[in-house]
């Protein structure tokens, strides 16, 4: 057996159509036969392996519909309001309840609200009662043997009652498609297996996508195995994947390895030991998606990206088990969305971007999420799913296309759209507004503070983050307003008073003490990306200093967060970058100030009286928020939420 496999590139990548054509003829497949029975309040999620038919009528006997007295109809004709009639309790009119089964001899119950109880014996009415009035007949709902649900009919919670009601207290179900979930990877290591201090050796990843996969499996209404963690090694490989074989799973699906690396040995896998139909296929993320069969087992190769292994699984394997259990896959809820800004698409790549959402006046705003296949957040924060065909190379800013929808559509409705720079205490505020149970939440958008302000003027956000600074008048924000937002009115609120500086390594061991010390040669600076405040800060107080920025090494390395420019200090990746203080106390870095910055919110003023506004304006203003604002360190709160102009 060989030990190594030389590097490959993808076999003619397949568009995702031709990849599940490829499959579905190969392996046609069709509901599982086997059959199990299982008690009824087990029975939620599976699939009826057989037409139900009731066992009993519903109701079986006649039950009261209302509280009141249970008549013989034919013994209230005649009763009127100008001459009520008067009937003997406990012989012509028997007190009787909602569901109560009626006494022999009673066809009619007269409403509780309609009666006159003259004494303990004698009852007023006021009108005659017809045949059944208030009464569910014998078989009202249905009648003995007839069709309760058919075959292949997935059972919800609402069901569970007309089956018992209808006499069925055990249910013959499909059995669950069974898949063997393999992940391979010599660096990844189980979160179990760490101790309390949470420390990774050098060169371990934590695996997380197997418990991921499992539970989108189950979701579909499939039962996962997770097999123990395989090495990257050819033989390891290959034993695990007959060894799962052998069990006779339903498929089989592997996760990393399936990409066209010198240790990606998957698809060789695959073509020595079975058949490998697909290695390849048109869409980002998820390319290097493997389809084949070892045993005639189905196997499925997932990328170990975890972005990819969702995409991957969504487009073949969610498909598969719901053929596998005779249903109708699923149609995803989709929006008409507003795209927020450019985005560039390969051609002939079906390109899925992860997005936030939420309604700007009469639109829903779509902001893209970072691309990055390892990216799980962007996931986890996504609302929707917007693809860019393998025809087009993008869409512009302005264009309007569906987005599949990841969340309930009424979190659109509640949602604020904070677009421009980054700063923490919007972190603050988001949870701030979570807590009052009012399901107003925050999304934001670090793009800088100029591109806050454009996306007001495109109408893409409620709310602006600014700190722009004028470098003649030192004033924040205004002339930039002025001119980027002319004919646009907005309010300005100040947010917060904050910290700029140098952030540092612990102890700052290359002793860096001012931005003239950016331009030695043993110093790595990382910047902030244009268009973002702190960059024309930057940009300013080089020029006051008579320093040419290609005189600092790193200059044009661009982070878009003061969280991310913190990090890559604290990875020694860069000896110093300029950003707030609770960035570098949030990493427990030193920090060396620079100068004392207006933070602003900028809001049209059409938005002003929108209730949710109301309430993020309410909570910036709040102690509750102050006081865990100073708390993070750098920051001056006592203005925040205080309106500063108007324009």
């Amino acid at each position: 057996m060989k030990t190594d496999l030389k590097q490959k590139i993808y076999l003619r990548m397949k568009t995702p159509q031709e990849a599940l054509e490829i499959l579905f003829n190969r392996f046609k497949p069709e509901p599982i036969d086997a059959i199990e029975e299982v008690s009824v309040d087990e029975a939620c999620g599976r699939i009826t392996a057989s037409p139900i038919f009731a066992r009993v009528s519903s109701p079986d006997q006649h039950l009261a519909a209302m509280d009141g007295i249970a008549v013989l109809a034919e013994n209230t004709y005649g009763a009127t309001e100008r001459r009520p009639m008067r009937l003997k309790s406990g012989n012509e009119a028997i007190w009787i309840n909602t569901g109560q089964v009626m006494p022999d001899g009673k066809n009619a119950v007269i409403i509780a609200e309609k009666l006159n109880t003259l004494d303990d014996d004698t009852i007023e009415i006021s009108a005659s009662a017809f045949p059944w009035q208030n009464v569910r007949k014998i078989g009202e709902d249905f009648v003995v043997t007839e069709l309760l649900f058919p075959q292949n009919h997935h059972i919800r919670a609402f069901d569970l009652g007309t089956l018992i009601a209808g006499g069925i207290f055990k249910v013959k179900v499909r059995k669950k498609p069974r898949v063997i979930i393999i992940p391979t990877g010599s660096e990844l290591v189980r979160f179990y297996s760490l101790n309390d201090t949470f420390k990774l050796k050098k060169g371990q990843v934590l695996e997380s996508n197997s418990f991921v996969l499992s539970s989108l499996t189950r979701e579909c209404g499939a039962e996962a195995l997770i097999e123990d963690i395989i090495p990257d090694t050819s033989e390891a490989i290959r034993d695990a994947f007959l060894k799962a074989a052998d069990s006779r799973p339903d498929f089989i699906l592997s996760i990393a390895g399936s990409s066209a690396g010198k240790k990606d040995y998957t698809a060789q896998t695959i073509e020595e030991i079975g058949e490998l139909f697909v290695h390849g296929v048109t869409i980002m993320p998820g390319k290097p998606t493997i389809l084949g069969s070892i045993k005639d087992v189905p196997f499925f190769g997932i990328p170990g990206y975890p972005v990819s292994a969702y995409i991957s699984f969504n487009e073949f394997v969610r498909p598969f088990i719901y053929r596998l259990l005779g249903m109708d896959e699923p149609k995803d809820e989709t929006v008409d969305v507003f795209i927020s800004r450019d985005m560039p698409s390969k051609l002939g790549i079906e390109e899925f971007i992860r997005v936030n959402l939420g309604r700007v006046g009469e639109e829903t705003v779509a902001i893209p999420l970072p691309r990055g296949a390892g990216s799980v957040t962007t996931l986890s924060k996504a609302e929707g799913i917007v693809k860019i065909p393998s025809a087009s190379e993008g869409m512009a800013i302005g264009e309007k296309t569906r987005a599949g929808l990841l969340v309930n559509p009424k979190y659109i409705d509640n949602t604020i759209l904070v677009i421009g720079s980054h700063d923490m205490t919007l972190d603050i505020l988001s949870d701030e507004l979570v807590k009052t149970g009012q399901g107003v939440r925050i999304v934001s958008a670090n793009v800088g503070s100029l591109g806050g302000l454009l996306a007001l003027k495109n109408a893409t956000s409620h709310v602006a983050g600014s700190h722009l600074l004028d470098t003649e008048t030192g004033e924040y924000n205004m002339s930039y307003i002025r001119r980027y937002l002319k004919g646009l009115p907005v309010h300005i609120f100040n947010l917060v008073n904050r910290e700029q500086g140098l952030i540092v390594q612990k102890g700052n061991p290359k002793e860096v003490k001012s931005i003239e010390d950016l331009v030695r040669d043993d110093v790595v600076f990382v910047n902030r990306q244009q268009g973002s405040g702190t960059r024309v800060l930057l940009d300013y107080k080089l020029r006051e200093l008579n320093i040419e920025p290609s005189l600092i090494n790193g200059y044009d390395n661009e982070e878009y967060t003061h969280m991310n420019v913190a990090v890559s200090v604290l990875n020694c990746t860069a000896t110093a970058g300029l950003g707030i203080m609770a960035a570098a106390r949030a990493l427990d870095l030193d920090f060396i100030p620079v100068v004392e910055e207006q933070y602003d919110i900028i809001i049209p003023s059409s938005f002003i009286d929108d209730p949710k506004i109301q309430l993020f304006l309410d909570i910036a203003r709040s102690k509750a928020f102050r006081e865990r604002v100073k708390e993070m360190g750098g920051y001056d709160p006592d203005k925040s939420g205080n309106l500063w102009q108007i324009i």
